[in-house]
């Protein structure tokens, strides 16, 4: 073993010394002086004495210049309830319900919330099986139409390949399931299908739970509404697990998609397609035309009609005033999903020559799979696109569904890590495309092309949900095409995949465990901790939705280097160890992927070490994963100081910079009684407000939890909810401990904590920022936030919701502090950082001001040397012109030939004594601490006692400052003041 390095030994330097011993002498002094004020002394004889002694004292403390410190930011560790798990673990003994149901209450969570009338609907059709060792449970050719549940025992999933030749996908334990999304789906749909090439075997004598796939119509006839719920969820959960762990983690593209497919047939006779042609032109009209009545034909069969065509082409995105902190919104399931699907970016595009457009409306025939095809009236348009055209690219937000009439459309997707697109599928005549992303609100995952003149029908996201409203079964068509798009390969994977929920303050997995399985984040939240030899526990990293948690461990069979809990309550999918040895061998490819994926995290690892907050206030660990332990976060509550902070114009400006990147919802403690019911915060409620409250967050970017002003159930559950708390105060007063506040210390808070300070648009900068943060326990940062003056106005909540309806038309100011919050919240922070070089150092504002006129927010400044200067000013000012102004006025003192050559000395350690050069940089900062900008800042100076990196986010600006643009052989370092 290497000999363990001896810390650096610092000495007392001789003007510390003389510092020190003229404080010793002072104090005496005082001492001395208020021991000459005897009680029994005369009034009038003692007090011109004790007046001179002071005038003495204060002459002495001016010419030995001794100040009073500014108070030091206390760094705090993180209390255990952040970084430990429970040591209890999950026990079916201990539960007061029988084993079977609380396995399949466990199971059935995957499609979602069910109420209690629905679950025991469902457990009435629960079967019994008993399977003796090699018994199969079930094997291909069978029906695939029952979810199994293993009670005791062992299970095998078995692949059979192509040769004949079983392989092991995963191994079934108790608790454990054995179901395919997609097989639920067919069975719903009405085109259940046997089992092709997977088995259930077991491994030793067991019992298994089967529910048949039918229990859940009878339920659906019941209760329609969940009919859309289950199919949207489990279009959300395909979508995220299947095509972000295979496709962006595995890199596999049309591997996904089947391209073979049973598309309707349109038209009576064949050929009938082939006589039509294109429209050539957008803005021509459907009339007598050759062209104009085969278009007319073409929407006669497709049971629409061709009405007079309207004015050129202007696809237009509402986004809807949602101002859900006032109004009581949308009350059931179905009015969630419906408002999703309407969320989306605001566009506008002109129509050109590539698109020309008609409104259909259905003719009244029984032949329509409509019940009344009215529903189509003025929402079915017709597109004919040119050669070339882009129909809809990858990423987008508004999304449609796009029905092929004549030609075909192209569906390509961006490969891993290249600038290339694939070619995953072609849609043909009678085929449906883009309604994976309209049925789960989700961006889209490719992008579609008419490579040659093609006829299609479009309906919009809204206009989709607003049929699906009034007849929520055309959800059963679309999702069928959905899953018949899938390839056989994704039905084998989605056998393999596991589900599971994980409590809060439950360990996933402990340190020095086995790794035979990768985690992916549903929602909730899971923290990483390490242990070091010394037992000290450290915080590496968290894990949000999309998350890849254990990957490294599982692909090179190491055991667990970390202890992964729950934050809160979360929902995974388990990818097992056989399931990516199955996938590698049958696809190269991905151990090409794995490699680049493990490469990173290394890479990743390494550049942790030497990063800018290794070790910082974050509490971070050096080896850690993820970079920024406040990213891709999913929900934040929102907590006052005091009952002066404007909570409801808060949360309502904050969803409003929020919804600039993705559906927001806010919810309040009325706002659930509204939705659910007077009872639904009641203990008996328990489970129907956590499975609706998930649910929320599968359909939301993030949801913004506004707790009480007192502590009641609704302020608990926010905090048991919250990925982060944001505990807000008003910077304009005197710092101060919330009563809300201190009665949360007792509770074992898990979620990181943030200071937010508001201040008036007009007001003073912010101050005293470190007296805010030492006396609250750990927070993981602090934020300035400067308002807008609707925010502090007086208003009642009739006048609050007119005015904010009238904001929430006009998108967000990306300049404002509080797009700046919401780009923190959800992982989207812009850095400038900011390097050295001296003089040349002064195009830095040049490099601002370019940015400024760009529209590129700057979030957070670094730097070094005269970057660290430059970058200091701007996080102080906020302003390019500020800045420049400020930064010539200290390049005109530091041209002053006079106080450079009063500043030489002899040179033992530098030219110049370095006194005039602190003085300017004092004159620039006076005496603001860090934590007193209004962006967070840091700087980078050398350790030449240990021959190291340092990074300053808290203390004496001026000093740090100095000490970053200290360049040796001219000025001398500083001491650091923290030691």
């Amino acid at each position: 073993e290497a000999p363990a390095q001896e810390p650096p030994r610092y000495r007392f330097r001789k003007r510390d010394k003389v510092l020190f011993y003229s404080r010793k002498i002072m104090r005496k002094v005082s001492q001395s002086t208020s021991s000459l004020v005897d009680a029994t002394t005369a009034g009038g004889a003692a007090r011109p004495r004790s007046r001179k002694k002071l005038k003495v004292l204060s002459i002495a403390k001016n010419f030995l210049r001794i100040q009073k410190e500014p108070p030091t930011l206390q760094l705090k560790e993180p209390p255990p309830s952040v970084l430990e798990a429970d040591l209890t673990e999950f026990d079916v003994a201990s539960s007061h319900l029988p084993s079977e149901v609380l396995y399949m209450l466990k199971n059935v969570r995957v499609l979602g919330h069910f109420e209690k009338p629905l679950f025991l609907e469902l457990c009435k059709h629960m079967v019994f099986q008993q399977c003796q060792q090699g018994e199969d449970v079930f094997r291909p050719g069978q029906p695939d139409t029952s979810i199994y549940v293993l009670q005791e025992g062992k299970l095998e999933l078995l692949l059979t390949e192509t040769d004949g030749k079983e392989t092991v996908m995963k191994e079934v334990f108790p608790g454990d399931s054995v179901h395919s999304l997609l097989s639920i789906l067919d069975v719903i749909t009405g085109h259940q299908r046997p089992y092709r090439t997977v088995c259930a075997r077991a491994a030793e004598d067991s019992t298994v739970l089967r529910l048949p796939v039918e229990a859940f119509s009878a339920v659906f006839e019941k209760y329609p509404e969940s009919l859309v719920r289950v199919v949207q969820i489990i279009m959300v959960r395909l979508q995220r697990v299947t095509f972000l762990a295979l496709h962006n983690y595995l890199g596999l593209t049309n591997e996904l998609f089947s391209h073979d497919m049973q598309p309707l047939k349109l038209f009576p006779q064949p050929g009938h397609a082939a006589r039509t042609s294109p429209v050539r032109h957008g803005k021509r009209g459907l009339g007598s035309t050759d062209e104009g009545r085969d278009t007319a034909e073409l929407m006669k069969a497709a049971g629409l009609e061709a009405p007079a065509p309207p004015p050129p082409l202007s696809r237009c995105i509402s986004m809807p005033v949602d101002i859900s902190g006032i109004q009581k919104g949308p009350r059931s399931d179905f009015d969630m999903a419906y408002e999703r699907g309407r969320i989306s970016v605001s566009l506008q595009e002109d129509s050109t020559g590539a698109f020309g457009q008609v409104r259909g409306a259905p003719p009244q025939r029984s032949r329509s799979p409509f019940q009344d095809p009215s529903l189509l009236n003025n929402r079915v348009l017709l597109h004919h696109a040119k050669a070339g055209t882009v129909i809809a690219r990858q990423g987008d937000q508004d999304v449609s569904l796009h029905f092929v009439l004549w030609g075909c459309l192209h569906v390509y997707q961006r490969m891993i890590d290249k600038e290339e697109d694939v070619c995953l599928f072609l849609t043909q005549p009678g085929e449906l495309v883009g309604q994976l992303a309209v049925l789960t609100g989700e961006p889209l995952i490719f992008t579609i092309k008419a490579n040659r003149d093609c006829t299609f029908l479009k309906i919009s996201k809204s206009d989709f949900y607003e049929i699906m409203r009034e007849q929520p079964s055309v959800v059963l068509s679309v999702a069928h095409t959905v899953a018949a798009r899938m390839s056989p390969f994704v039905r084998q994977m989605d056998f393999a995949i596991d589900w599971m929920a994980v409590e809060a303050g439950r360990a996933l997995y402990r340190q020095g465990d086995k790794s035979d399985c990768t985690y992916i984040v549903l929602n909730g939240r899971l923290r990483s901790v390490i242990q070091k030899g010394s037992g000290k526990k450290e915080l590496v990293g968290e894990y949000g939705r999309g998350d890849l948690v254990g990957v490294v461990e599982a692909l090179t069979r190491q055991p667990r280097a970390t202890t992964v809990h729950a934050v809160r309550d979360t929902e995974l999918a388990k990818l097992p160890e056989g399931t990516l040895n199955n996938i590698k061998r049958r696809y190269p490819q991905v151990v090409t992927r794995l490699i680049h994926l493990l490469s990173q995290k290394i890479l990743g690892n390494l550049q942790q070490l030497r990063g800018p907050f290794a070790g910082s206030g974050l509490g971070m660990a050096s080896s850690s994963e993820p970079i920024n332990p406040t990213s891709n976060l999913s929900t934040v509550a929102v907590l006052p100081v005091c009952d002066e902070v404007p909570m409801a114009a808060f949360t309502l400006e904050l969803q409003h910079a929020l919804n600039a990147i993705g559906p927001t919802l806010l919810l309040t403690s009325d706002i659930i009684r509204a939705r659910l019911g007077s009872s639904a915060l009641e203990s008996i409620q328990e489970y129907r407000l956590s499975g609706w409250l998930a649910q929320q967050e599968d359909l939301h970017r993030i949801v913004l939890y506004q707790t009480d002003c007192t502590l009641t159930p609704w302020t608990l559950r926010c905090i048991r909810q919250a990925d982060c708390v944001l505990i807000v105060g008003l910077g304009d007063q005197e710092p101060a401990l919330g009563e809300l506040e201190q009665m949360l210390e007792n509770a074992a808070v898990r979620a990181l904590k943030q200071l937010v300070l508001l201040h008036r648009e007009d007001g003073a900068g912010p101050a005293r920022t470190v007296e805010w943060l030492n006396m609250r326990s750990w927070c993981s940062g602090h934020l300035h936030i400067r308002c807008p003056r609707r925010v502090f106005s007086r208003r009642s909540p009739a006048k609050l919701r007119e005015m904010y309806e009238k904001v929430f038309e006009k998108s967000a100011d990306r300049h404002s502090d509080f797009s700046r919050l919401a780009r923190v919240l959800t992982g989207n922070t812009i850095a400038l950082v900011l390097g050295g070089g001296g003089a040349r150092g002064c195009s830095h504002i040049g490099v601002i001001k370019a940015m400024e006129e760009s529209g590129i927010p700057i979030d957070l400044v670094g730097g070094t040397s005269i970057g660290a200067f430059i970058g200091a000013l701007y996080a102080e000012e906020r302003s390019a012109v500020r800045t420049k102004q400020r930064a010539r006025e200290w390049a005109r003192c530091m041209n002053s030939v006079f106080e450079t050559v009063l500043d030489l000395t002899y040179p033992i350690t530098s030219m110049f004594s370095g006194s005039a050069f602190n003085a300017s940089i004092n004159r620039v900062f006076q005496d603001k601490q860090i934590e007193d900008l209004w962006l967070p800042y840091f700087n980078v100076t050398t350790d030449i006692t240990a021959s190291a990196m340092r990074v300053h986010t808290d203390g004496s600006l001026w000093r740090y400052v100095r000490a970053s643009a200290s360049y040796t052989p001219y000025l001398p370092p500083l001491c650091d003041p923290k030691d």
